[in-house]
């Protein structure tokens, strides 16, 4: 077996840095949310499916999108079918697919919630950091980000 290549200063600083970091924002986005009886989760899914063809998305889809499990997709959908957020449709093309759609109500939703989340997100992120800053991020994280979803 090798031997591990232990994290340099420079490397364990800014991985505690991103794991700090994402941990604290997530937590504050979602109490933010908390003020109109959604999580972050729910919000995720009301946004995905609001930027979708007829606002919605095959459950398939929208698990890949969220990068959720099918089966913990599907709790959380049944959530929000509750709170008449959202509805399940059979696909006709396909019986063993199903659609998530926004209803009325879900998207009056986001409507409504996408100002505040926004400003959340430019208060405790965006605002925080220079145009610079924000491309250099994008720039070392999106290679990650692909690296990732290649091997899921």
């Amino acid at each position: 077996m090798n031997a591990p290549r232990w994290l340099t200063d420079t490397e364990q600083r800014a991985w505690r840095a991103h794991l700090a970091l994402h941990k604290l924002l997530m937590h504050r986005l979602d109490r933010e949310l908390q003020e109109f009886e959604l999580s972050l989760n729910d919000y995720e899914i009301l946004v995905n499916l609001s930027e979708s063809p007829e606002r919605r998305m095959r459950m398939s889809d929208l698990a890949d999108a969220t990068i959720q499990s099918r089966s913990r997709l599907s709790h959380q959908i049944s959530r929000m079918e509750a709170k008449g957020l959202v509805v399940r449709e059979d696909c006709r093309d396909d019986r063993r697919g199903t659609f998530a759609v926004l209803t009325e109500q879900g998207w009056e939703t986001i409507q409504r919630v996408a100002p505040h989340h926004v400003a959340s997100v430019r208060e405790h992120f965006v605002d925080r950091l220079t145009d610079d800053q924000l491309d250099s991020l994008d720039a070392a994280y999106t290679p990650i980000v692909e690296h990732l979803k290649k091997l899921r």
